[in-house]
């Protein structure tokens, strides 16, 4: 499936010529997939609340006879034709593509690294690939992130056959490595590979153009923030921008979810939680990945976002009907 996705990618990107534009179609397609069973999972969840009421007063009624209590849900479930997990049911059902395409994504910005690695250890100038304002989508969207992979990226890689493969392609290219580093296919063997990155890591610290674009700006190196330290790059890769959009739109998110029926405390307070915990999750994950992640993780949300509030507004204007003709029967 990953390797599916990922050509599917790849062909996306044939047609529009940049990597970040192509994870936003690719991104509204699997979201155009998706939909039916966001809408599913959206009435499911509705019909859930509207009887909230019932429920709540079976499980006062019979706190004491919980087969009772079962009992009399069951049936109030089968009266108003109503699934308990079919809010959850939909969503479990969309995860292994949901995963897939996080697997076909890092495998291409994996891809992409690794050729850039090896065009420094040749001497040359990597390609970037740049979007919009930030220089290189395989570096995250930020101005503590330098233009060229750093030792962090590196170290993210850990599928050997990717390195392999890519050391395959290099053909002839492969004499033009450094002789000291000595690298073979068994150096990116997977018993082998994180002393071989280290090594690689050691080596490009040396070379004088690496030193230059991965230096931090003077006064503004290893800055002490309680937990961790940051340091402001010379050739910075973005402006932060898509971290804070992905934690805005993230909480966006949160406005059009079915919040929790007035009195359920319980739900309420896991509610809040979660609207607060998602946004800043997002804006963490964000500004430690690759801005090409981002790109996905913004688009998707946006999507969502605008997609739920349709839902919403069709459903609403549904039940407005329902109910208008009910009265009229009446």
């Amino acid at each position: 499936m990953n390797e599916f996705l990922c050509s599917i990618l790849n062909g996306i990107n044939g047609f529009v010529g940049n990597y970040g534009w192509a994870v936003v179609v690719f991104t509204l397609l699997i979201r155009l997939v998706l939909m039916p069973f966001d809408y599913k999972s959206r009435v499911s969840m509705r019909n859930m609340t509207k009887v909230q009421p019932q429920i709540a007063a079976i499980q006062k009624k019979y706190a004491k006879d919980q087969e009772k209590m079962n009992q009399k849900l069951s049936e109030l479930y089968r009266k108003e034709k109503i699934n308990p997990i079919g809010g959850c049911l939909p969503m479990l059902l969309t995860l292994p593509i949901l995963y897939a395409m996080f697997g076909a994504m890092r495998m291409v910005a994996n891809q992409n690294l690794i050729n850039q690695v090896f065009a420094m250890l040749q001497g040359q100038e990597p390609v970037l690939e740049s979007w919009l304002w930030i220089k290189n989508i395989w570096v995250a969207d930020s101005p503590f992130a330098s233009v060229w992979p750093d030792h962090n990226a590196l170290r993210m890689i850990t599928d050997a056959s990717l390195w392999q493969n890519a050391f395959a392609a290099l053909g002839n290219g492969a004499a033009n490595l450094p002789a000291e580093l000595g690298l073979t296919m068994e150096s990116f063997a997977s018993g082998n590979l994180n002393g071989t990155i280290e090594s690689i890591f050691s080596f490009l610290a040396t070379q004088p153009a690496y030193q230059a674009m991965t230096a931090g700006i003077p006064g503004l190196t290893n800055m002490n923030l309680w937990i961790t330290s940051i340091t402001v790059m010379q050739h910075y890769n973005g402006l932060f921008i898509l971290p804070l959009l992905a934690a805005g739109t993230q909480y966006l998110m949160t406005l059009v979810q079915p919040t929790a029926p007035a009195g359920d405390a319980q739900q309420q307070s896991t509610g809040n939680f979660m609207k607060w915990f998602f946004p800043l999750f997002s804006l963490w994950i964000c500004s430690s990945y690759n801005a090409i992640f981002s790109i996905y993780w913004v688009t998707s949300n946006v999507i969502a976002s605008v997609q739920n509030w349709g839902i919403n507004k069709y459903l609403d204007a549904k039940d407005k009907k329902n109910a208008d003709v009910e009265v009229s029967i009446k």
